[in-house]
């Protein structure tokens, strides 16, 4: 019997692994919250299967996420990266990932980790939606505004509340799993 999954994700192969693997999962972890923060940013405007398809060339290109490493970019390396097919080219976001770097770690000094910070925002804990149908999950809410505009107050670029609902969906602290789906008592 196959595994009945999120309507998201049927279908294509790179997005089941996605969905099975990661997506709802809690992440506590500074390296990869900042992966995630930064493949949202990118992703902003566009599907995630795009950034999802070119997540191996933006580690690449990115040194493999290190914040400290990006939070120290010269121009030069801004226009290595804007000359690289292998990622999305928005010189915006490619400047963005720069100062959320910075920004992530004046959080990290200020709270101990930028996990301790954004996990806050739900008492540390996921909070467990039920949705039926993914089509009916919600692109923000009331608490993705809450820390969109915290976020935009300690120097972040591109965290708007839809962006940051879809970081807080991947990084499970919000469990958008359909009820139905085989993952969703599993995060």
């Amino acid at each position: 019997m196959q595994k009945r999954r999120c309507g998201w994700c049927a279908g294509d192969e790179l997005y089941e692994a996605y969905h099975d693997l990661e997506w709802g999962v809690p992440v506590k972890d500074d390296a990869t919250l900042f992966e995630f923060l930064i493949l949202e940013t990118f992703q902003a405007g566009l599907s995630w299967i795009t950034v999802l398809k070119k997540r191996d060339n933006f580690r690449k290109a990115f040194d493999g996420f290190d914040y400290k490493k990006i939070s120290n970019y010269n121009q030069e390396k801004v226009d290595s990266l804007l000359q690289n097919a292998g990622i999305i080219r928005n010189k915006l976001k490619v400047n963005a990932t720069i100062s959320n770097a910075k920004a992530f770690i004046k959080v990290q000094k200020e709270f101990g980790s930028f996990s301790n910070y954004i996990w806050s925002f739900v008492d540390g804990k996921p909070i467990k939606n039920k949705i039926k149908n993914y089509k009916d999950a919600p692109a923000n809410t009331p608490l993705s505004d809450t820390l969109s505009k915290d976020l935009k107050k300690r120097g972040f670029k591109f965290v708007g509340s839809t962006v940051v609902y879809a970081h807080m969906q991947a990084t499970g602290m919000v469990n958008d799993h359909e009820i139905n789906c085989f993952r969703y008592d599993e995060v």
